[in-house]
């Protein structure tokens, strides 16, 4: 094989293997071993809420930009303090950065030695996962009806087919023409995707496109994985022509999901892997996928033993806003595999039950009441070090 390939591989399984050995090895290395760990804050002018980060470095890329995404506001204002941090200090609670919600990327091994207080405990990633039954009929009983309606209405009024590929030349229009100009679309100067070269070589060459036609054109796409057996598919990447507005507004990327179940139930495939999203309820991902009934899981690569240790640094409205606005997902403590949502509220701030939890194995929800929960937080609407604070 070429020296190229076998890089881009490397790469790819550093990153995305589930062998058990290199996952275990990949966690140890960016969170075990390491003794000092990036550490952000971030500030949007005119807004009261300060985040920070620090820890894993992936935290980087899934979890600050998605806390600042909640937020709101213009990404592009975004001012970010970047520092380094020591573990110690993250366990013992000091030198903690001048922030009014920390969240930390660690590891299973590690979590227990950070504060138990004012805190919690939560799954770095989540993946959610649909199985698949060979009874097409069970399947589109399992979708959300609205959801199937709107499918099927579309592909009968918009004369819409599915059509799949293995070839590089379709690929290459997809990553080009769909992927890409779909990411930067929704994420601007934040866009993150895998690179090109290793998209080829380690997704399409073991795995799959699928294509949306109207008309004569591509109107959006999915490119999909097999791995590490025949029975699962994982999808990676995904995308609308020229990510335009018209397509989204059409529901052309949403009705490709009830035709990729449908397609993997008539190729032998068993588990569907719908992708992976951060542990809060109120990830539009999370809201979209749970139409198609998935089961809420701990990701199978480095991710399953990483967590992430959100922690209240300062009481104050903006604070209790964000997390009333973002409820979480916890693994239940007395029954490993099965999730409940956590709804935060207090008197003026009634629990945000209009963002549903449902799924499988999400089994139950409760209220954890801000009172109670921020009772030992500081509440001043000043600035200051909360070194050694517990």
């Amino acid at each position: 094989m070429h020296r190229g390939r076998v890089m881009l591989r490397a790469r790819y399984a550093w990153t995305n293997s589930e062998h058990p050995g290199l996952t275990r090895l990949r966690c140890w290395w960016d969170g075990d071993l390491p003794r000092r760990f990036p550490q952000v804050v971030s500030e949007l002018p005119g807004h009261p809420l300060v985040l920070g980060y620090a820890g894993i470095g992936d935290g980087l890329r899934h979890v600050l930009p998605f806390l600042e995404e909640r937020r709101g506001g213009d990404a592009d204002a975004v001012r970010r303090r970047h520092s380094i941090v020591g573990w110690a200090q993250l366990a013992q609670g000091a030198g903690l950065p001048d922030c009014d919600l920390l969240a930390v990327g660690t590891t299973a091994n590690r979590a227990p030695q950070l504060p138990g207080d004012r805190s919690l405990l939560l799954p770095f990633r989540l993946h959610l996962v649909v199985p698949i039954v060979a009874d097409a009929e069970e399947m589109r009983r399992r979708i959300s009806r609205k959801e199937r309606q709107r499918s099927e209405r579309q592909f009968r009024t918009r004369g819409w087919s599915v059509e799949t590929s293995t070839s590089v030349t379709d690929f290459d229009h997809f990553y080009d023409a769909i992927h890409l100009p779909t990411m930067r679309r929704r994420h601007g100067t934040a866009t993150r995707s895998m690179d090109k070269d290793m998209a080829r070589e380690c997704l399409l060459r073991q795995g799959v496109l699928l294509f949306l036609r109207e008309g004569d054109r591509h109107v959006a796409g999915m490119l999909c994985r097999y791995g590490p057996g025949v029975d699962t598919l994982t999808l990676r990447l995904a995308g609308v022509l020229d990510g335009a507005e018209e397509h989204y507004a059409h529901g052309a990327l949403a009705a490709l999901y009830p035709a990729l179940i449908d397609w993997a139930g008539q190729h032998g495939v068993r588990r569907l892997d719908l992708s992976g999203c951060e542990p809060f309820v109120s990830k539009g991902i999370f809201q979209f996928k749970r139409k198609f009934h998935p089961l809420v899981e701990l990701p199978r690569t480095h991710f399953r033993d990483k967590r992430l240790w959100l922690s209240v640094r300062r009481d104050s409205p903006a604070v209790r806003d964000f997390l009333v606005a973002n409820p979480v997902l916890a693994e239940d403590p007395s029954a490993p595999g099965r999730w409940h949502a956590l709804y935060f509220h207090d008197a003026e701030r009634p629990a945000r039950r209009t963002l549903p939890w449902q799924c499988p194995n999400v089994t139950a929800s409760r209220d954890v009441d801000l009172d109670t929960f921020l009772s030992s937080v500081p509440r001043t609407g000043a600035r200051r070090e909360l070194r050694g604070a517990q």
